[in-house]
């Protein structure tokens, strides 16, 4: 795993060890996880990426909610952790 630069957001591939679901997002953070739905256990990315809209055989689901509660930067910072937005922008396999 290695992003672009330690501050930028990426687009980050996961897979939860305990359900193997597998899902990406572009609001995955360097050295941080993200809590897999299912299991409830904080997961690392696998691999990441810079941001960049999808294209190929990812669906993207712009307006998703953000959900504050999976993920690990938004915990630390105490706050949602894309400045300026409501909505986070997942995508999934």
């Amino acid at each position: 795993m290695r992003p672009v630069r330690s501050n930028e957001r990426c687009l980050g591939e996961y897979k939860c060890p305990i359900c193997n679901r597998t899902w990406m997002s572009g609001n995955s953070w360097p050295n941080m996880g993200q809590k897999c739905q299912q299991c409830h256990i904080n997961v690392i990315p696998h691999k990441q990426s810079p941001r960049k809209k999808p294209d190929g055989p990812y669906i993207s689901v712009p307006s998703r909610e953000h959900r504050q509660d999976l993920c690990e930067k938004c915990k630390q910072l105490g706050h949602i952790c894309v400045p300026g937005f409501k909505r986070g922008y997942t995508v999934y396999l």
